[in-house]
């Protein structure tokens, strides 16, 4: 059995930088440790993706489909189907006293967090910093290790694994007559609960019906 589009599957891997042989993300613990990136609030396990939602790294994205399940791949990416090429737009000066409102003295190689974007300071003085905000690896080429372990068929499966992967946060999920219900603790915008509805629908085209529930409020938000 091969995989196709749209195909929910279940994989473990292990992503290097392939100049440098640098493991930067894996689904193993052991592999964690042992190349000293284990982070302990990390949960290492399989992921569950569907194909061709770009759920991983584009060109990963691309391979996983039509291949054999069980079977060990190691496949190359340049920097153009990873991460990107680094964007001189996404260079930023940001003003000394934008760090000082967030007590923050800035220095380079130091992560923050301006305006809800991630960036890493470039350059440090002068009253202003340089912050990148390309994603930490672009442009470099990447290098996977990856094993399909198997296509899900299971719909209730399929369903968490999809809010575990867009809304990745505490939550309860039960499946009766093609109709599901969410539970979360935490109240969302109605454009998150719409796309996230829409998503679901589309992807299991047997859930005929969303409703999203929060245990706090006791509201129901019905699509």
């Amino acid at each position: 059995m091969k995989t196709k589009t749209k195909d929910f599957i279940e994989i473990e891997y292990t992503g290097s930088i392939t100049s440098k042989d640098i493991i930067f993300d894996t689904t193993s613990e052991k592999v964690a440790k042992d190349n000293n990136i284990f982070n302990p609030q990390h949960k290492y396990k399989t992921q569950i993706i569907c194909i061709g939602e770009q759920q991983v790294v584009p060109g990963l994205d691309e391979f996983l489909k039509d291949k054999e399940i069980n079977k060990d791949y190691t496949l190359n990416l340049p920097t153009e189907k990873a991460f990107h090429k680094k964007n001189p737009k996404l260079l930023r000066l940001i003003p000394t006293s934008k760090f000082k409102e967030q007590k923050i003295n800035p220095y380079p190689g130091l992560q923050v967090n301006i305006d809800g974007k991630m960036g890493v300071i470039k350059t440090a003085g002068g009253g202003r910093s340089i912050v990148d905000f390309n994603h930490p690896l672009a442009g470099q080429d990447i290098t996977y290790k990856v094993k399909i372990l198997k296509i899900i068929k299971d719909i209730k499966t399929k369903l968490d694994s999809l809010i575990d992967l867009y809304l990745p946060i505490p939550f309860t999920s039960t499946l009766k007559d093609n109709i599901a219900t969410i539970k979360f603790s935490t109240e969302f915008p109605d454009i998150i609960t719409k796309q996230i509805t829409e998503k679901i629908k589309t992807l299991i085209p047997s859930i005929k019906k969303v409703n999203i529930e929060y245990t706090k409020q006791k509201d129901t938000i019905k699509e």
